[in-house]
């Protein structure tokens, strides 16, 4: 129990400028909301059940065109459709002991940043970890949307924009660390940035969704990297085994 509480408290104070950063932009992000005729509830009830800022503004802008709630669901489907391999990569630094109910929760409030926290623990994740990132980050995520819908024109969109590069750079300073302690993590994040930027100018691709093009990266790239750089797990039992051999053979010798 005191293990979990440990990893909770962690999670709270590593989702603190997650959660400063999620305030920021999805703050401009209450302005489309208002614009698209949502009232504060709403969006802070948007934001607390969909939590990408893609994945939202998708949203907003079929809610803005009045189309059917088929269309809507589809779009960001599409949309959030990277999270979905977030959420099975991550269920694997789970426990195999873990229960079914852990992986679906941390599943439903994965985003970049919380993944990116909780995917760079070393050893075994414990889901309560994820749970403290969440608790702090998403209401702070939702909270924003709504404020941006009360009083999001009162400020200058410029400003707002302004406040949503602390998001980037936090999101940097979790890749960096990781990055710098394995030259394979950190070829494989200049890989994924130039195989976007040559996506992003090849017209082939244009009319892909950005979580879609995101979303082939990832299985392209991933895939490669762990065909050519495989990581080694220990068999701990096969170990304790061969080291039970070799003392009963020095045992027979003597």
């Amino acid at each position: 129990m005191s293990s979990n509480k440990t990893a909770f408290a962690n999670g709270l104070r590593d989702g603190v400028p997650i959660a400063a950063g999620y305030f920021a932009v999805a703050f401009s992000l209450g302005i489309v909301a208002k614009k698209a005729g949502l009232t504060p509830f709403q969006g802070f009830l948007s934001s607390i059940l969909n939590h990408a800022s893609a994945g939202e503004y998708a949203e907003f802008t079929v809610i803005s065109a009045g189309a059917p709630y088929l269309e809507m669901a589809f779009v960001i489907l599409i949309t959030n459709m990277r999270y979905l391999l977030m959420s099975c990569a991550l269920s694997q630094k789970f426990d195999s002991a873990a229960r079914c109910g852990h992986r679906l929760l941390v599943g439903f409030g994965i985003t970049d940043e919380i993944f990116g926290i909780s995917v760079g623990k070393p050893g075994t994740l414990n889901p309560f970890y994820t749970y403290g990132a969440m608790t702090i980050a998403l209401p702070s995520w939702a909270f924003g949307t709504a404020m941006g819908v009360v009083a999001g024109n009162v400020l200058p969109v410029s400003l707002v924009s302004a406040l949503s590069v602390a998001l980037y750079g936090m999101f940097i300073a979790i890749i960096i660390p990781a990055a710098k302690a394995s030259r394979v993590v950190g070829g494989v994040v200049a890989a994924s940035f130039l195989a976007s930027f040559i996506m992003s100018r090849i017209p082939l691709f244009d009319r892909l969704s950005d979580s879609m093009k995101i979303s082939l990266l990832t299985v392209l790239i991933s895939g490669a990297a762990a065909l050519l750089f495989p990581i080694k797990e220990k068999d701990e039992a096969g170990d304790r085994t061969d080291e039970r051999q070799e003392g009963e053979v020095k045992g027979h010798d003597a």
